[in-house]
């Protein structure tokens, strides 16, 4: 009896530590665990004028000590005035709507036959050897090297400029959804083919999902490429334009309504670039992803 006693007062105390280490435990596992942020955490998407904000402040603030010179930079108060002066005499509005117009008529054609070159020769070795190498070439020769050509070809009139942008614009799309059809996982494609999937149906479920982030990739890529197209072939032989515009007010030395025109182009090209960027989002949200 006496040796019970004794081993059971002996246990006591071990069994009491470790019903007061329980609660420690217990205390530690349901405190929230801190974990190091190694990505670059949600996007958002007003953030990104804060970059365009902080360079109109440094714009702001040298024209207003004098270190941005007006004969060199107007100030940004000059091209304010300056734009509604445009606008009260309908110079900004008929010019802004030419270019835009030009823009997306072909920015639509040259996604569209980018695209479908990229069907050609991402699906189809035959293809890739008949598209491939004219898609290169015309990537490697600048737009404004094309444009004397293009001027013999088709005039100086609204096609040329429209071929030229679209020509420009379909490299990046061809190029970013072709290596994206090209990454389609070889067992989806092994898949489609025991399930028995037509040519068509194969396109419409495996291939194009597939490539839908390097499309949304080259279309951000194509709608800058097509700003910057725009206003190499508005400053040729043209009639009407934000290009048009700029040219004029160069031959009188006008710098405020070329600044107009910069900031109109850098607006147009945050915008669309903006608005890719939402549609890609909203497109891919399947995806889980740092960005």
């Amino acid at each position: 009896m006496t040796e019970l006693s004794t081993g059971t007062r002996r246990a006591m105390p071990a069994r009491a530590g470790r019903a007061g280490a329980a609660p420690v435990e217990e205390r530690l596992a349901s405190r929230p665990r801190t974990r190091r942020r190694l990505g670059p955490g949600r996007s958002n998407v007003t953030a990104l004028a804060v970059g365009p904000l902080l360079l109109l402040l440094i714009w702001t603030i040298g024209s207003a000590v004098g270190v941005i010179s007006p004969a060199t930079l107007s100030a940004p108060w000059t091209v304010v005035s300056t734009v509604g002066e445009l606008a009260a005499d309908g110079r900004l509005q008929s010019n802004l709507l030419t270019s835009v117009q030009r823009s997306l008529i072909a920015l639509v054609i040259g996604v569209a036959t980018g695209v479908v070159l990229a069907l050609i020769s991402g699906l189809s070795r035959v293809g890739e050897s008949l598209v491939d190498g004219p898609v290169q070439i015309n990537r490697a020769v600048p737009t404004l090297a094309l444009i004397p050509l293009a001027i013999v070809w088709f005039g100086i009139g609204e096609d040329m400029k429209i071929i030229m942008i679209a020509l420009s614009v379909l490299v990046p799309v061809y190029i970013n959804t072709h290596a994206a059809l090209r990454g389609v996982d070889a067992r989806y494609v092994e898949l489609a083919e025991s399930v028995g999937l037509s040519r068509a149906r194969f396109i419409r479920r495996v291939a194009l999902p597939g490539a839908l982030p390097g499309f949304f990739t080259g279309l951000r890529l194509a709608v800058t490429i097509c700003w910057t197209a725009l206003v190499v072939v508005e400053q040729v032989n043209a009639t009407s334009g934000i290009g048009y515009l700029m040219t004029q007010a160069r031959q009188y030395g006008q710098t405020e309504i070329i600044v107009v025109g910069l900031v109109l182009y850098a607006v147009l090209g945050l915008a669309s670039d903006t608005a890719v960027r939402l549609a890609e989002r909203r497109a891919l949200s399947w995806r889980r992803t740092l960005g």
